[in-house]
């Protein structure tokens, strides 16, 4: 139950609570569209593609995943590229064919991949030309399970005007789709013109599949309905009052909620334009906020650590800025001080998780407090608990964060044990468990102290130890690994890896860094590798990680 204090500093004139349609999300591409036919939808280094255009190309997509790919209602497809026109269209494809997407991070290598593949059930996937060789040795186009069918995008069949930005080389390079039965080019696939059949999804029916990991290592599928989805991306439009005349500067990884939720999703359903970059670069961020008179940009703490420590910032005229918003890690003060020196603008914090489709909790803009979650937002019932014994604690002491709210999963794919650990009825409803400990003050403004998780924060990703644990473990010389964080200037924190070695193996630290590289992800492959002679362990022979990651905080 929602206190008076929630309210207190509620954005002037805006509703408490949000109807949400009872329609599916691809719907809201089609509104657009027959909006704002001719309208700029996508600016990619200033290739323009309109809303009409989008309708268009999402639709043909969308019948090659029904009539080649065999895509049911209700089937998992996998999205496998870096943000790109080419990852929207997929995103609206999929839905289009009443399908699910399940996002991956392009940094991801084979061997996460097959996890995801054999997870979610997956026959079709839409994979990029530049990740291609990660996912083709997954391709089983014979076998009658597994993955099937591939669709690859080039993302330069969507540079189709001139630009004096500099393009990323993997972005301007050209096509080169191989010729593989159950391969085929997204050029080929759009051209053949099939025409998708009905629009059945409902509101309640499954519409993407965040994936997020967890303290047992492997990664689980977060079950988002259209409506838990439109809940953030409407929620998020109208929390920053923008509008059809918004230019958003898009250039959150869209695999990732945060991304998906308020740099793709709200600009389509409120027909707004997004300028899009495939992969941050400060210089081009500055030049696009100038050109296209960017008001509405969405960063993570250490992108914006990135734009503001730019020693050529004051050349570019960034006065068209009115909203800076994001997350991931506290801002720092004195780079939030920065911000509003240079445009006058406060740097707006939030707080959300893959399981709640984004965010759960909003700065005020008229007021937002610094190194704050915020306050819940829209129908969103938060309440802090005693971890232990989960009873619901007074303002002002630190306990969990439990959340209920329209924008909560469904539950994790297939994993009972899981949804059982991580929902808890209080008052009659059911309540995620967040594994984040806060304190809320007299305002009703919530405070992070801690977390309740093992998890790594680096530079706004989160890293389960477990998980790369489990990876490491696969190398020949390792015998045990325990991973923790440790203190990073730039990253806030990294990966560091305590590792015992197999009698009789050699390897070198750098060898076992490198190693990891190549077979994670790089946000999750440990920067830092130490040799130990054993590891110290419980009564129950558990490795006690915390006491290894209290050593490093001490010596650090």
């Amino acid at each position: 139950m929602r206190r008076a204090a929630d309210f207190r500093h509620w954005p002037p004139a805006l509703a408490r609570t949000l109807t949400l349609p009872r329609t599916n999300v691809f719907h809201n591409a089609q509104v657009s569209a027959a909006r704002y036919p001719d309208k700029p939808f996508i600016i990619f280094y200033d290739s323009v593609l309109t809303f009409a255009g989008f309708l268009a190309e999402a639709e043909a997509l969308a019948g090659h995943l029904q009539h080649v790919c065999g895509v049911k209602a209700g089937d998992r497809v996998l999205l496998y590229m870096q943000n790109s026109p080419q990852w929207v269209l997929a995103f609206y494809a999929i839905l289009r064919a009443n399908a699910v997407v399940v996002p991956i991070n392009p940094m991801n290598r084979t061997d996460e991949l097959r996890r995801y593949i054999d997870d979610t059930g997956a026959a079709a996937a839409f994979v990029a030309q530049d990740l291609l060789g990660e996912m083709l040795p997954l391709h089983r186009k014979s076998a009658d399970r597994g993955l099937r069918h591939v669709v690859v995008a080039t993302y330069s069949d969507h540079l189709t005007s001139p630009t004096d930005l500099p393009v990323p080389e993997f972005v301007a390079a050209p096509r080169d789709v191989p010729e593989i039965d159950g391969v085929a080019a997204w050029t080929d696939a759009r051209a053949a013109g099939d025409a998708p059949g009905p629009l059945t999804a409902g509101p309640d029916d499954p519409c993407v599949m965040p994936y997020t990991s967890g303290t047992t290592g492997l990664p689980k599928g977060c079950v988002h309905t259209h409506s838990s989805v439109m809940s953030t991306l409407i929620g998020g439009v109208a929390w920053f009052r923008r509008t059809q005349d918004t230019v958003y500067l898009s250039a959150l990884p869209f695999f990732h909620v945060t991304g998906m939720s308020s740099s793709m999703n709200g600009p389509v359903y409120a027909g707004a334009t997004m300028v899009l970059l495939a992969r941050w670069d400060r210089e081009v961020a500055a030049r696009c906020i100038e050109r296209y008179r960017i008001d509405t940009w969405q960063s993570i703490t250490a992108m914006m650590v990135d734009f503001l420590a730019n020693p050529d910032l004051a050349h570019y005229d960034l006065s068209s800025l009115q909203v800076a918003r994001g997350g991931g890690a506290a801002m720092p003060a004195a780079v939030a001080l920065r911000l509003k020196e240079l445009v006058g603008l406060d740097y707006v914090e939030g707080y959300g998780m893959s399981e709640t489709m984004a965010a759960t909790h909003l700065n005020p803009p008229q007021r937002p407090m610094p190194q704050c979650l915020g306050i819940p937002v829209f129908d969103v019932d938060a309440r802090i608990v005693d971890p232990e014994t989960l009873r619901e604690l007074p303002q002002g002491e630190s306990g969990e964060i439990v959340v209920h709210g329209p924008q909560v999963m469904q539950g994790y794919w297939n994993n009972p044990e899981a949804n059982a650990a991580a929902f808890i009825k209080i008052d009659g409803k059911s309540f995620l468990r967040t594994g984040d400990l806060a304190m809320v003050d007299e305002d009703g403004y919530f405070f992070m102290t801690d977390r309740l998780k093992r998890m790594i924060n680096a530079s706004g990703y989160k890293v389960w130890p477990a998980e790369v644990e489990a990876l490491m473990y696969r190398h020949p010389a390792i015998l045990e690994a325990c991973v923790i964080a440790a203190r990073d200037a730039k990253r806030g924190e990294t990966v560091k890896a305590l590792v015992v070695l197999r009698p009789g193996h050699a390897a070198s630290e750098s060898e076992i860094a490198q190693w990891c590289r190549e077979h994670m992800a790089v946000y999750k492959a440990p920067r830092i590798v130490a040799f130990m002679p054993s590891l110290p362990k419980s009564g129950t022979g558990k490795v006690m990680w915390r006491a290894l990651q209290e050593m490093e905080d001490q010596a650090g």
